[in-house]
């Protein structure tokens, strides 16, 4: 299916729903502009016929890309189109589009791969769907694949397979090893899974895991500048530098941690996770960054950025989307995180936008040598979850309707373009793939004699059943009610279906080696976040259900699309630090020398053992309700 693809539009701030000077609208061609002729009756009947027949005729025209857009038989330009022709597309707008069956479908999908899990690699971090087993990232299991997917479970009303994975959870899961975990993975997915599977069950046993991890993480702070060091052992909670990269933690790593340690505090009552996180923002912020754009390596011994390459692909992209969702997570009330959030937007709109050749896709590139230097046109899969970021930090989460009858800005009419024009990029790198899976990396073409927007090298073109396009298309969808981004959805789910699920097999879905060939090879590994985020964002698209609960000016998803609710921080939590430099300048160490926090958690995890459970937020939101199972 193609639709005609909008240029770059001229961000003019009229709040028209696409661009008011968009030649190219999507689903719809031009409407014929007006012009100056003769008034005579004669004329004036023959222009009224002449436009009636027009009219006829658009009409008709108009059915027939609808028709294109919502029959789902005729997503990918088939030879049966061509055979059926117009007539075709047109009697196919008839049937309506069932959404919740296409959502039961998802579930469906993760049911399969939930199942193979199951069976062939129970309770294990890591699962090869292909040879059927499965293996522990350390010497126990680290709840890598069950506890990344437990709110998945809850929302898609799986309640069976709920509980089996809280049974291991509670029986099984022991975070006491003698094992080196990365900081970051481990805190957005293993302590942001617990935490949003308390919220959405209110099981205790979750927050008890969650706060032992927590403890166990912290040493991972105890840096001279408070920079998180990149890995963390888990039983002796030592901090330990990364072996690459000249002893540099990744900046999107360590930007990345703040909503779940200031929802534990939240949970908890106990200030020192939030300190910890909110002094990272500190010290990154005390480097005073041009354009608020951040190169992505942080040395924590001195809290100075290290190299100049920016870009919003990896080890740099969560960054920028946790500045916002930290301004909306404490109900908007940490104003300094959005004033953040709006000079790095608008450094990335200044610096890193661009268009392809020949049809002006926009794209977000790579910036090797930092501001001033030349843009390279590479763009990673991971960048496309700026469209949503984009789109939220616009609206506050609001649909968009409402948000322009706020106090709605000319900046935030341009960054929702720009949110909508990215997506559409993201959407065109599966659109244009003969298996219509996105590639992991991809170089835009910008050369005036260009035939195709962008190449996919060699190495670059595994896809690895990446959540990031349909995480935008989600939120566009909630914020628009525009269809076409539930079609652009329903299309990358079918050539998920065609592509990567392993035929003649109970064993599910898999990663594939290369999408820009007809008969893509398998890659023997499913990710954990094609349970957590991928299927999770496809069938939240899809489904009306939650729509209330999970509100996105209700709650915030981390960047492992955890759910997590907006709170009001109350009388105990506050904003420890400013722009100035007034308050708290970072309290930097000796190199080598450690900040002691083991007594402090002795006494939080004593606290949190005896204190009543299902400890109750106050919450500028009530409780979402429990999800109703669509089975």
């Amino acid at each position: 299916m193609t639709f005609p693809t909008p240029g770059r539009k001229s961000l003019d701030g009229d709040n028209s729903f696409w661009p008011s000077k968009s030649k190219e609208l999507p689903l719809y061609k031009d409407k014929p502009y007006s012009a100056e002729y003769s008034s005579s009756p004669k004329v004036v009947r023959r222009r009224k016929l002449i436009a009636l027949i027009i009219a006829f005729f658009c009409f008709f025209y108009y059915v027939f890309l609808f028709g294109r857009a919502q029959n789902p038989n005729n997503t990918r330009g088939s030879k049966k189109d061509e055979d059926n022709g117009f007539f075709s597309s047109f009697f196919s707008v008839k049937p309506s589009i069932s959404w919740e069956k296409r959502r039961d479908e998802v579930r469906d999908a993760f049911k399969i791969s939930w199942a193979g899990y199951e069976k062939y690699a129970w309770g294990k971090d890591i699962y090869k769907p292909v040879s059927r087993t499965g293996m522990n990232m350390g010497p126990k299991p680290l709840g890598w694949i069950i506890v990344d997917s437990l709110d998945t479970l809850k929302i898609m009303g799986l309640d069976d397979e709920l509980e089996r994975a809280r049974s291991w959870v509670k029986n099984e899961l022991n975070y006491d090893m003698d094992y080196n975990v990365n900081t970051f993975e481990t805190t957005i997915r293993m302590l942001g899974g617990l935490l949003s599977a308390h919220y959405l069950t209110e099981d205790d046993i979750y927050l008890d895991k969650a706060t032992d991890l927590a403890n166990r993480l912290m040493g991972a702070f105890d840096s001279p500048t408070g920079i998180p060091y990149a890995s963390v052992n888990l039983h002796s909670h030592a901090g330990i530098k990364s072996h690459t990269d000249m002893g540099a933690s990744s900046t999107a790593e360590v930007a990345t941690l703040q909503l779940e340690f200031k929802y534990l505090s939240k949970l908890t009552g106990e200030t020192l996770y939030w300190e910890k996180v909110e002094n990272i923002m500190a010290v990154l912020d005390k480097n005073k960054p041009k354009g608020g754009l951040v190169p992505i390596y942080v040395n924590p011994d001195t809290g100075k950025y290290q190299g100049q390459l920016i870009r919003l692909g990896s080890r740099g992209d969560s960054y920028y989307e946790y500045l916002i969702k930290q301004y909306l997570q404490t109900d908007s009330k940490e104003q300094i995180y959005k004033e953040m959030y709006d000079e790095a937007v608008e450094g990335i709109k200044k610096y890193m936008v661009a268009q392809s050749v020949p049809n002006k896709l926009t794209y977000i590139g790579e910036l090797p040598d930092g501001i001033g230097g030349n843009l390279s046109p590479k763009m990673d899969h991971l960048v496309c979850f700026v469209g949503g970021m984009l789109g939220i930090g616009a609206t506050g989460g609001h649909n968009i309707d409402t948000a322009r009858r706020m106090k709605w800005t000319t900046n935030q009419e341009n960054d929702f373009r720009l949110a909508m024009e990215l997506t559409r990029t993201c959407y065109e790198l599966y659109n244009k793939s003969p298996t219509g899976l996105a590639p992991e990396i991809v170089y835009f073409n910008d050369a005036a004699d260009s035939t195709k927007d962008f190449t996919v090298k060699r190495l670059d073109g595994h896809n690895l059943q990446r959540p990031e396009t349909v995480e935008s298309l989600f939120i566009l969808w909630r914020l628009t009610k525009n269809p076409i981004y539930r079609q652009w959805g329903w299309e990358i789910f079918e050539s998920f279906k065609e592509f990567a699920l392993i035929p003649n097999s109970d064993a599910g879905f898999t990663s594939l080696n290369h999408v820009n060939k007809e008969s893509p090879t398998f890659r023997d590994n499913m990710e954990s976040f094609w349970l957590s985020e991928t299927l999770k964002y496809l069938y939240l698209l899809f489904d009306d259900e939650h729509e209330e609960d999970l509100a996105l000016d209700k709650i915030v998803f981390n960047t492992e699309a955890h759910p997590f609710p907006i709170f009001s921080m109350g009388s105990i939590f506050q904003t420890g630090w400013t722009r100035d430099g007034t308050i708290s300048e970072p309290d930097i160490k000796p190199e080598g020398e450690k900040v002691e926090t083991k007594v402090i958690l002795e006494k939080i995890v004593k606290k949190v053992s005896d204190s009543p459970k299902s400890v109750v937020i106050s919450s500028a939101v009530p409780k979402p309700a429990a999800p109703t199972s669509s089975k």
